[in-house]
């Protein structure tokens, strides 16, 4: 495998949340040749707005959508607000797509996997999540899904066999390719 490039999109703002720490597991845990970077400063982002957006963009934004370019593969981890995806992480995929047909998102593999409270793990989160990613350009890659669901007081990142099937994830992505994946 080649050197990749993964950057994650956390949807949980906490910093002790169960997403953010399967995030940090992947990345102390990724294979030779894989590079994991959490984009960090979400929070930050303001909600997009058109009149703020160009050529003097937030100095956030213009840091995401960096990050989202140089990186190789997006790999959002999210838990489920509501039912469906937290709008830290809804407002960072529109910035990442703007301008529109043309963003830093424009054709990146991109796959989504998460934990959540409850027998279904945020799987509705996770439907949205590739569902808005689509419409923004991105490659999402549908073959890759994991919500995992845990009840209230465990911990996700502590099992060593949950944190396994996260970064067999991450290490799918970064090994995806298009091509091979379309002609078979």
């Amino acid at each position: 495998m080649t050197d990749t490039r993964v950057l994650v999109l956390v949807g949980s703002l906490r910093a002790d949340s169960h997403n953010r720490k399967i995030a940090e597991a992947i990345r102390e845990q990724a294979p030779a040749g894989v590079f994991v970077d959490i984009a960090d400063g979400l929070g930050e982002l303001p909600f997009y707005n058109e009149d703020i957006d160009g050529d003097q963009a937030p100095e956030a934004v213009v840091r995401l959508r960096g990050q989202v370019a140089a990186a190789d593969r997006l790999l959002v981890i999210t838990p489920e607000y509501n039912g469906t995806m937290p709008a830290v992480l809804n407002n960072a995929i529109d910035w990442a797509s703007r301008p529109f047909g043309a963003g830093a998102i424009k054709d990146k593999p991109f796959a989504v996997v998460g934990t959540a409270v409850g027998q279904y793990g945020g799987q509705w989160a996770h439907d949205d999540t590739r569902k808005s990613a689509r419409v923004a350009g991105a490659a999402v890659v549908d073959e890759i899904s994991l919500s995992h669901g845990y009840a209230w007081g465990s911990d996700p990142a502590a099992d060593a066999e949950t944190v396994a099937k996260f970064v067999a994830a991450a290490t799918d992505l970064a090994s995806y390719d298009a091509a091979t994946t379309t002609a078979a």
